[in-house]
């Protein structure tokens, strides 16, 4: 009787247990969730985001990456990439905010540009009980934080660490091949060509061109106006250029600029890359944005800067 009443004691006990259990789970995922934005906004909320306006083509990109295809609703009228994007709604931080409301969002994502630009939309969507975040990163460690919060945001918290993970193991793998070259090619590398402005130390095209093995020229630029990108003048240009082995120039829509026109620039022909022909344009989308194609970015850069070591390292799939 006693052995009996001691085996009911402990299947009570592990009962109880179990029920703590599942009362500590059920309370840990009614928990608030907690992150803070650009703009210092103390986000809260107890379950991810369902459905989502992005205002910015790398958000979008981050989203789809994340496998959130059906919680986006709309999207920036500037986005391209990936192809799906053509199929959702697009919207403009100019659009009435009556047109968002319309499609009863529960998330806009935009960045500081934006969120600065147009305090009276986004004052409007927070009225009306919109969650706005404004997320931008500066650099590359913030470009993983970046990705985490995105994660937190959409319930994709393990997704966004993989993501991360897989682009740390593919830049490892790069680094260990670029940092056995001995002689490195020095670069400058043009933000915008009609105002004479460079990257700073730091910013992801730079990151970008330093992992692929090549060397800033243009290292003390003095960042503009609280961003990445720097005014680097032509005279500072001009003093290095006889250091310059190749001149490299991001092309899109921060920078419509050509091959002809860099050469043709008054006094660039005493750029060593220019007398030598070794002027190349990059897809700003692939250097300049937070997003996992920033790795096609450095394998375009490195092909440029040292085509037999990584055009061997394509021919051998380790890419």
């Amino acid at each position: 009787m006693l052995k009996q009443s001691r085996c009911i004691i402990r299947q009570f006990k592990n009962i109880t247990g179990i029920i703590l259990f599942i009362i500590l789970i059920f309370s840990l995922k009614c928990s608030a969730l907690t992150l803070s934005d650009k703009k210092g906004r103390q986000i809260n909320f107890l379950k991810p985001f369902t459905r989502i306006i992005s205002l910015y083509g790398a958000h979008t990109e981050n989203l789809y990456h994340l496998g959130l295809e059906e919680q986006i609703i709309g999207v920036s009228i500037n986005d391209s990439f990936p192809l799906q994007v053509e199929k959702k709604p697009k919207f403009s931080y100019h659009d009435d905010p009556e047109k968002f409301l319309a499609f009863m969002p529960d998330l806009v994502l935009v960045r500081p540009m934006i969120d600065n630009g147009y305090p009276r939309l986004m004052s409007r969507l927070e009225k009306s009980g919109i969650t706005v975040v404004s997320l931008q990163p500066c650099g590359i460690n913030e470009m993983y934080d970046y990705w985490l919060k995105l994660g937190v945001l959409t319930g994709k918290d393990l997704q966004a660490q993989k993501m991360m993970l897989d682009f740390k193991k593919k830049i490892h793998h790069i680094k260990t091949k670029t940092l056995k070259i001995q002689v490195k090619k020095k670069v400058y590398f043009q933000a915008i060509h009609t105002r004479m402005k460079t990257f700073t130390q730091g910013a992801m095209p730079i990151f970008a061109l330093e992992t692929a093995g090549g060397i800033n020229v243009a290292w003390d630029a003095k960042p503009s106006r609280n961003t990445n990108i720097a005014v680097y003048g032509k005279e500072q240009i001009l003093a290095k250029g006889p250091q310059i082995d190749v001149f490299l120039s991001q092309k899109g829509v921060m920078n419509a600029v050509s091959i002809k026109q860099i050469k043709n620039e008054p006094g660039f022909g005493v750029i060593k890359a220019v007398k030598n022909n070794q002027i190349y344009l990059i897809d700003e989308n692939i250097v300049s944005r937070p997003v996992p194609r920033l790795y096609k970015g450095i394998i375009a850069i490195g092909t440029i800067l040292y085509p037999d070591i990584f055009n061997q390292l394509k021919l051998t799939k380790e890419l």
